[in-house]
């Protein structure tokens, strides 16, 4: 919610994961009222529509819309694997100047060794 909710101690200590801005205190049930259900909504400024995922962390949140969704989880997987290359090759010893963002064909070819030699 990019507003609060209550009982915001109760709420962290379950095992599900639980945004929001602020704690608040207990809503007037005679001034708000749920009118619509898997409808879209506004939170941050940002439209949200039924079916759209939403992804968070303790950095934030953020909203992808469905038909975007399947895209967005490949490339971050791959971003991902990347990343793990890179991770190694620091690790190594290696600068980090041409190998991210991969920019020399040296950097480009031991990644996709890489990834035959880890199966990735």
């Amino acid at each position: 919610s990019d507003g609060g909710f209550r009982d915001a101690p109760e709420i962290g200590n379950l095992d599900i994961p639980a945004y929001h801005n602020r704690p608040s205190a207990p809503t007037n049930l005679t001034r708000h009222q749920a009118i619509e259900l898997n409808g879209p909504i506004g939170c941050g400024d940002v439209a949200v529509f039924p079916g759209d995922v939403i992804v968070g962390d303790d950095e934030g949140v953020c909203v992808i819309p469905l038909h975007m969704a399947d895209a967005i989880a490949q490339e971050a997987t791959e971003m991902t694997v990347f990343e793990d290359f890179v991770t190694e090759e620091v690790k190594k010893g290696r600068a980090v100047i041409g190998l991210y963002p991969a920019t020399t064909a040296k950097a480009k070819a031991d990644y996709a060794a890489w990834r035959k030699a880890n199966g990735r």
